[in-house]
């Protein structure tokens, strides 16, 4: 098959997000099938600055075609589109210009859509809430399968976004909530749909599900060595003289990724009595404080950066979405616990499921989590067991793949079919109605208290006249 992976981003220096887990996921396909994938030449998410050329690329098989980004606006132009269609009247125009104003916003991209989109047979789109998803579905809906990325929050009450989930073919879905999120709030007329996420690299001695059984799959048979130079955590702790408790942060330290907020809850997890220290490794966006307990590490390559998370004692995911939700699965492929920001919706749904974390609302919740996981070996075990099982069980690279090969395959069968229409809806099954916006569900109940209130004065007007 032809596959077109559409993603605002793209390439080998994005170590977390959807970007990254939407390379992995193309290279591997890349092996029995005909991919590209479709992006800007941006980088930075940030600021949408074209650093790479534009035109095609090779990158570890995978042909690349960049468009260029065009300028996104200055905060203050974000924060004025965003309140014009979040509080008060607007029309789809508005919510476009507040997708051009966050960025990334490549006309070339969605014309190239346009004039080539009958070469795929399949175009596979990243994130929904950027222009690149919202306007590409809109090219070739019949053939487009949507990987959405959303939590809930005032963007799905956008007609855009109404416009785009009602009409892509298919859907990946990262866990069965997000599905049941959007289920509730759009009506999906989907032809193909499976919760599927990403795979993840399974180390020696992971484990393996045989039948409802599962159990540990070591290296062949060797002499061991002794117990403290056992393993690539314990080389990892060495090469980086880090002995004793450590608690890892691996993704960017940057504060949109929740790293100044996780120094200050570290500050009061210190004063509470707590004495692990916090070593941040990836790309530095900010300022450390000088503090004897925190230490930064560097960037790591990726197999490194593996080792480090199987060396840390626990892992902490401080990002308020759902970037870091690949690093949440990577850690309990090696089992080594996570603790969530509560805000990260999937990335908690994640933790619940698998049994194998815990999440912090506050800083005393940060505080006493951090304490419980680092003093209780035995928890820590449970919860690192349930981990391993939990990404084997799911999120083996087999399996997830043959879930993209057979969404693309159906899909394409039906186009080729001439059924670009979802099937007729089983009466039997409970129709989820989409949720009114809150915002008119209020101005509803004031129409009905000023209709009473009317009612009332009427009545006490005419038992007046009665009177005299």
């Amino acid at each position: 098959m032809r596959l077109a992976f559409v993603v605002p981003r793209y390439g080998a220096d994005l170590s977390g997000g959807r970007e990254h887990q939407c390379r992995l996921i193309a290279e591997r396909l890349a092996g029995t099938h005909h991919v590209e994938v479709l992006t800007t030449c941006a980088s930075d998410s940030r600021t949408w600055t074209n650093v790479h050329a534009e035109g095609a690329d090779r990158l570890r098989g995978v042909t690349v075609r960049r468009f260029a980004a065009a300028r996104p606006g200055d905060p203050a132009a974000v924060r004025r589109a965003a309140d014009r269609i979040f509080f008060g009247r607007h029309a789809l125009q508005d919510e476009l210009e507040y997708l051009r104003q966050q960025g990334p916003w490549s006309p070339g991209l969605v014309e190239h859509l346009e004039r080539q989109h009958a070469q795929y047979d399949v175009l596979i789109f990243f994130t929904s809430l950027h222009a690149t998803a919202a306007l590409g579905v809109r090219v070739a809906p019949h053939k487009s399968i949507l990987i959405p990325a959303v939590q809930d929050g005032p963007e799905l009450q956008l007609g855009v976004f109404r416009e785009l989930f009602s009409s892509a073919a298919g859907f990946a879905w990262e866990t069965d909530d997000e599905r049941q999120l959007v289920s509730s709030r759009f009506h999906l007329r989907s032809l193909v749909d499976d919760v599927v996420g990403c795979g993840v690299d399974l180390p020696e001695g992971e484990v393996s599900v045989d039948g409802g059984e599962w159990r540990l799959v070591g290296p062949p048979d060797r002499e061991p060595l002794p117990p403290h130079l056992e393993g690539a955590a314990n080389a990892f702790r060495r090469r980086h003289r880090l002995y004793g408790t450590f608690v890892l942060q691996a993704g960017r330290i940057d504060p949109g990724d929740g790293c100044e907020e996780l120094l200050e809850y570290y500050q009061h997890y210190l004063r509470d009595g707590g004495d692990a220290r916090l070593v941040l490794m990836g790309t530095k966006i900010m300022p450390l404080p000088e503090d004897p307990g925190v230490r930064f590490g560097g960037i790591l390559p990726d197999e490194e950066r593996a080792h480090s998370l199987e060396a840390a004692t626990v892992v902490v995911l401080p990002s308020p979405d759902d970037r870091q939700l690949m690093l949440a699965l990577e850690a309990l492929s090696v089992g080594t616990p996570v603790l969530v920001n509560a805000r990260a919706t999937p990335v908690v749904q994640h933790c619940r499921r698998s049994q194998a974390g815990l999440f912090y609302a506050d800083r005393w919740e940060f505080a006493e989590a951090l304490k419980l996981l680092t003093h209780d070996t035995q928890l820590r075990g449970a919860l690192g067991r349930n981990g391993r099982a939990y990404v084997s069980r799911h999120y083996r690279w087999p399996t997830v793949l043959s879930k993209y090969e057979r969404l693309c395959e159906q899909l394409r069968g039906s186009a080729r079919d001439g059924r670009t229409e979802p099937p007729e809806p089983d009466p039997t099954r409970l129709i989820v109605r989409p949720r009114e916006p809150e915002a008119d569900r209020r101005d509803r109940g004031r129409g009905r208290f000023r209709e009473r209130d009317r009612g009332r004065h009427d009545r006490s007007r005419h038992r007046r006249r009665e009177r005299r």
